[in-house]
């Protein structure tokens, strides 16, 4: 192999890679621990935020928080209404807008979800603090990156 003129191009050099390798073996985790529920991680981001709600968000809200664009959430709104798991429907004061709430079956659910985080944890070997503030850390840097390009 020949050597690289660039040695800053080296992959054991790069965070982007073991970011996206992480964030990879994540998502499996999640998705082997939502299983016998048959939830998928990205339907379980949307429960999470919907959980959190005191209203039922607009679907463009919803996608903010999840930075995902309507493109991709509808599919999963979709199929977590086809679930059960929650309600869409049309904003009596503004028809463009799809409101999204839990059905009684989806707030349900967040009591068999609750022990998710603590046994994704456990696979990852950290502790609660250790987690919040890798947390914490990320959350500053996508800050961070989001304002480099405009998006704060």
């Amino acid at each position: 192999m020949a050597t690289s003129s660039y040695p800053q191009l080296q992959l054991d050099r790069q965070l982007c890679f073991p970011l996206y390798a992480t964030t990879r073996a994540v998502t499996k985790q999640y998705n082997a621990l939502l299983g016998d529920l048959g939830l998928t991680y990205p339907q379980y981001l949307v429960l999470l935020v919907l959980w959190g709600a005191e209203a039922p968000l607009a679907v463009s809200e919803l996608g903010a928080e999840l930075r995902l664009d309507s493109g991709t959430l509808t599919p999963l709104l979709k199929r977590l209404e086809a679930m059960g798991y929650v309600d869409r429907s049309r904003d009596a004061h503004d028809e463009r807008r799809v409101l999204v709430q839990t059905t009684p079956d989806g707030a349900a659910l967040q009591a068999k979800v609750a022990d998710v985080p603590t046994r994704l944890f456990a696979a990852m070997g950290v502790s609660e603090a250790e987690a919040r503030d890798l947390r914490d850390r990320l959350t500053a840097l996508m800050a961070n990156l989001d304002a480099s390009v405009g998006l704060d």
